[in-house]
């Protein structure tokens, strides 16, 4: 039987994701996502006892847009998911996949010493890690 090698999460994770403060409106949030050319925004803890959360875009168009909520008037925090599934650079891709799965999530943030590093998604997995199982 042939040793597989480990891909780890910080092999495959994107270096680029946006911080954003919850009380930010979520037209703010949309600004940053489309000038960064990401597709979540990682909320910032508001003290070292809080947590992260995380908004996708996909939470917009259900949470706002599908709702005829404004945009200048809905605040980050009123949409985010807090906490957010964080994973460690140090997992295997193929535990990580297993994660989303059980979870039902397709991104998180990637946390190393209580900071964010990177973003991690399917896409992320799937096009930079599974070349890396041959």
């Amino acid at each position: 039987m042939s040793q597989q090698k480990k891909v780890s999460v910080r092999d495959v994770m994107a270096n680029t994701y946006v911080m954003v403060d919850g009380v930010k409106t979520v037209h703010d949030g949309i600004v940053l996502a489309k000038e960064h050319r990401v597709k979540a925004l990682v909320v910032e803890k508001r003290n070292d006892d809080d947590e992260f959360g995380i908004v996708l875009m996909n939470d917009i168009a259900k949470k706002v847009l599908a709702r005829n909520r404004s945009p200048q008037r809905t605040n980050i925090y009123e949409i985010m998911t807090k906490p957010a599934l964080c994973v460690d650079p140090d997992m295997n891709v193929k535990y990580c996949a297993r994660l989303f799965e059980r979870f039902g999530i397709s991104r998180a943030p990637v946390i190393e010493d209580g900071r964010v590093i990177g973003m991690v998604s399917y896409n992320n997995i799937v096009v930079n890690g599974m070349l890396g199982l041959d």
